[in-house]
């Protein structure tokens, strides 16, 4: 008798193959070159804060010139028609070549750090890739980036402030030289700083710059992230909501951020402007105590109004810029590699 067992047909198997989603940002770690985060991060960064600046620098210098002289101008307005009648467009742009490197160096090192404090978060609590994180795990990360980019922000800020408030300070006889001292520019102020007191006189206002920046990005990218989660149809990704969408949820992420640390940036405006070269920063603890005895709580929050209107197209500019970089860059990695 012949073989009467069935024969077995043999297929041949094709191994399955995860094609990799060109558009997928958030692919595991182990699938793209961390160094090649960090670098896109933090070129995206860059962008972001040259959006930032350019959106919303005139209701900056506003902001500024109120949380430093809180009875010199009736309000926003009559603060920046007085500004403008003055000195100009020039004077609503006061130290934005400071505001510009401070924004673009802020920037850079917070999205860099950011994309890096998401890692860590994303180990720390277990899951394998950054997309699944939570909003308050996202906030989390950004204060953990905040803490870095402090201390790329604390020099380009006291320049800019200064520069900012410089006509009040002369007028009213706290600066020396008096309004001749409005040429100085920003090159010309940091190196009267160096040359006076060194490197530390740059970093006047550092501990208030922290307690401004580690708090205030936590509530910056929850916000945003929040709201990313909010506005994402069924169905889809956080990164399918557009340009509106995403806009929209930067101007909420900026809301939330000047909101919850006002205060503070009101301390760390006053402590930078009035340590001019020679005299000692007063403390911060000291500063709010005296601005709270002598103004009353309502100093605190004098300019948020200008703020708050320059802070949610700036900071919508500022995401969507950082999306689109990120969005071009990882396209052109991902394929070249």
């Amino acid at each position: 008798m012949g073989d009467q067992r069935p024969h077995l047909a043999v297929v041949d198997t094709v191994p399955i193959v995860d094609i990799p989603d060109h558009h997928d940002h958030d692919k595991p770690l182990f699938k793209r070159n961390p160094a090649a985060d960090a670098i896109i991060d933090f070129v995206a960064g860059c962008n972001g804060g040259i959006a930032n600046v350019v959106v919303g620098q005139s209701l900056d210098t506003v902001k500024v010139k109120m949380q430093t002289f809180p009875t010199l101008y009736k309000n926003a307005f009559d603060c920046f028609f007085q500004t403008f009648r003055k000195d100009g467009i020039r004077g609503l742009y006061a130290g934005t070549v400071p505001a510009l490197t401070a924004n673009i160096a802020e920037n850079s090192v917070l999205f860099c750090f950011y994309g890096v404090c998401q890692k860590l978060v994303m180990l720390g609590v277990g899951k394998n890739e950054i997309k699944h994180l939570n909003p308050l795990e996202n906030a989390l990360a950004g204060s953990g980036a905040a803490f870095f980019c402090s201390f790329t922000l604390c020099p380009t800020e006291l320049i800019k402030c200064r520069l900012q408030a410089m006509r009040e300070m002369a007028t009213q006889g706290k600066l020396e030289g008096g309004l001749e001292r409005l040429k100085i520019g920003p090159v010309g102020l940091t190196r009267e700083i160096l040359h006076a007191e060194g490197i530390r006189g740059m970093f006047k206002g550092l501990t208030s710059t922290m307690a401004r920046e580690i708090p205030g990005y936590f509530f910056f990218f929850g916000g945003y992230e929040a709201s990313r989660r909010y506005l994402t149809p069924k169905g889809k990704t956080k990164d399918d909501i557009g340009t509106l969408k995403t806009m929209l949820a930067g101007g909420i992420g900026g809301v939330a951020l000047w909101t919850s640390i006002f205060p503070t940036d009101v301390v760390k405006s006053r402590i930078q402007v009035e340590s001019t070269v020679g005299k000692a920063a007063p403390s911060f603890y000291k500063t709010l105590l005296t601005i709270h005895r002598e103004e009353g709580i309502r100093a605190l929050y004098k300019g948020l109004g200008p703020c708050l209107l320059r802070t949610f197209p700036s900071s919508g500019a500022l995401f969507l810029a950082v999306e689109v970089t990120k969005d071009v860059m990882y396209n052109v990695y991902d394929n070249v590699g």
